[in-house]
């Protein structure tokens, strides 16, 4: 089955920044995903230029671009890119979207806009200021207190 590959492009250093989120926690994703970090001044056709070096490089049929901000240079080059392949574009990338994104791989561009779409807003919530429970710390028969993040 071949998999969907996704292509990551946001001003600098936010590309490569999600790259390594996903890497530490899919390591295998390497295969599938690629980052272009867009920095200031940089003509529009120039970026668009190196996103199209990058799809060159990746051998799936259907690619998801993950931008991040909607009328910015980064999504705007992503909407340019059109050929063979079927290619989505979602703007708001996020960590959640990424890796929602990246657990459903083997599904087609559409399916996976879709996925990331619902990953970044329920990725997204007010969290209370109190500890959560799990972190809490314990002194289990005289050992000391420790605890693992």
């Amino acid at each position: 089955m071949n998999e969907t590959a996704v292509l990551l492009i946001a001003h600098a250093p936010l590309a490569s920044a999600l790259l390594s989120v996903a890497e530490h926690v899919y390591p295998d994703c390497a295969a599938r995903l690629r980052a272009m970090d867009v920095p200031p001044g940089l003509p529009p056709a120039q970026i668009e230029e190196q996103a199209r070096a990058l799809l060159a490089q990746m051998p799936q049929q259907e690619v998801l671009v993950l931008t991040d901000v909607f009328g910015a240079t980064p999504c705007n080059v992503a909407q340019r890119l059109t050929d063979q392949r079927r290619i989505r574009v979602v703007t708001g990338v996020n960590v959640p979207m990424l890796w929602r994104v990246l657990c459903y791989a083997q599904e087609g561009a559409e399916r996976l806009a879709e996925r990331a779409i619902s990953g970044a807003t329920q990725g997204v919530m007010p969290v209370e200021a109190r500890a959560p429970q799990y972190q809490e710390l314990r002194a289990h028969h005289g050992q000391d207190r420790h605890h693992d993040q």
